[in-house]
């Protein structure tokens, strides 16, 4: 009986033994475990299992906070008025809102499928943005005219192409996020417009013909000083036909801006020259003078009336503009091209016009081709304003016309402010100087 006694207890005390070994490798486990955690939780001096208890507590309610604010992005892009796709490294698509879904037609896409979206969207656009911002691993944009395809014919007349705007973002793990900015109700508009003030345009020049015969007939008839109100009314009238021919003249170009090009050799400093003496006259009330820098026999191929018509805009303009006695400087130089070799008959001309005024404040550079556009008051008013020569000049769409000419010879032309003088800055871009002005180095 007392062995059986003395086995019991040598068995209790073992096994107590072990439990409380077992009990030692725990904690040294646990405290091994929660040794990054444990640094705030140091000075409350907890038993390692209730500590454990909390920090998973602790876990598990930054996950739901994290769980919430990621349904929160997610309700927020699900309704944006942008459209949003995301797509994995295999451009497979992951998720895309409503407006994704009704801008892209993806009637076949359905929450939580995986497909390819090449499978989804036949736009070579959209796939080669994707790839590029993957490879290159920074945002991206770009604009294009999608074209959407549909399996039932019945469904194809009422689908339209799209003016898109993407912008896109890489993201962890190979993938791709893209917004989406459907752009042509807004094209729509701007065209709506444009048809609304070019019938009216044109409901407008017959009845200002008529009252411009009228004032003309006033004219000849009464004696000073009544006869200065008529002249008056005379120069209102004709900035009014000015107005309506400038714009109908306007949105021809636009519509068709090859429209009427009759290129042909133009020598570059005999236009300018015939341009400044149509000019003259406003010059000289203000003492001002052209100097001209570049080389001579310049040979452009343009439409003598079109480029002669910029001209006459940009140095009217100067005029207006520019301080007494100062100059108006026109500068001409070739610039070397990439692709001479081969063809070393056509490089690219860049002509700067500068003059001495006000300039153009800094909010007003990027709208001043704008049509309408009035921008700085100094330099919306002046007092040549009623002495202007050319016919497309004080009416705010000079600027704008004169620019569509360029773009339809395949040039540009760029305003700034000049650092020396103070005053307006035109550079324009021409593509092309025919052969016969390279027979010298000008650089």
């Amino acid at each position: 009986m007392l062995l059986l006694g003395l086995a019991f207890f040598l068995g209790l005390a073992v096994g107590i033994g072990f439990w409380v070994w077992q009990q030692v490798q725990l904690n040294r486990y646990l405290g091994r475990v929660l040794q990054p955690f444990t640094s705030h939780f140091d000075k409350v001096g907890l038993p390692l299992i209730p500590r454990l208890q909390q920090e998973i507590l602790r876990v598990k309610q930054e996950r739901q906070d994290l769980q919430q604010s990621l349904q929160t992005y997610q309700d927020v892009l699900e309704f944006a008025p942008v459209g949003y796709l995301q797509v994995d490294e295999e451009n497979q698509l992951l998720w895309c809102n409503q407006q994704a879904q009704k801008t892209l037609y993806l009637q076949k896409w359905q929450p939580g499928e995986v497909r390819l979206l090449l499978e989804l969207v036949r736009s070579y656009e959209l796939d080669h943005l994707i790839e590029q911002t993957r490879d290159w691993q920074k945002p991206e944009t770009r604009e294009w005219v999608f074209h959407p395809s549909c399996d039932n014919a019945a469904e194809m007349p009422k689908m339209k192409s799209l003016a898109l705007r993407a912008s896109s973002l890489p993201l962890p793990n190979g993938q791709v996020g893209v917004f989406l900015e459907n752009r042509q109700p807004l094209l729509d508009i701007n065209q709506a417009r444009d048809r609304s003030f070019s019938d009216l345009a044109h409901e407008l020049r017959t009845p200002l013909t008529s009252i411009r015969l009228v004032v003309e007939t006033l004219q000849n008839r009464l004696e000073p000083p009544l006869n200065r109100w008529v002249n008056r009314l005379m120069q209102e009238v004709d900035r009014l036909i000015s107005l309506v021919q400038s714009w109908l003249e306007l949105t021809q170009m636009e519509a068709n801006p090859n429209i009427q090009l009759q290129a042909k050799a133009v020598e570059l400093r005999s236009l300018i020259t015939s341009v400044w003496e149509t000019l003259e006259p406003l010059a000289q009330r203000q003492n001002l003078s052209l100097t001209y820098s570049g080389p001579e026999n310049l040979w452009i191929k343009a439409d003598q009336a079109r480029i002669y018509q910029v001209f006459l805009n940009l140095l009217d303009n100067s005029i207006k503009y520019s301080l007494p006695s100062t100059s108006i400087h026109v500068q001409a130089k070739i610039l070397p091209t990439n692709n001479n070799e081969g063809n070393s008959g056509f490089s690219c001309l860049e002509i700067n016009l500068i003059d001495s005024g006000v300039g153009f404040s800094e909010a007003d550079l990027p709208h001043v081709f704008e049509r309408f556009y009035r921008g700085d008051k100094a330099r919306t008013h002046s007092p040549q304003d009623n002495n202007s020569i050319g016919a497309i000049v004080g009416n705010g769409l000079g600027l704008a016309i004169v620019q569509q000419i360029l773009l339809a010879h395949g040039g540009s032309i760029k305003a700034m402010n000049d650092p020396e003088t103070g005053g307006a800055w035109m550079q324009i871009q021409f593509p092309e100087v025919m052969a016969n002005s390279l027979t010298q180095d000008y650089s």
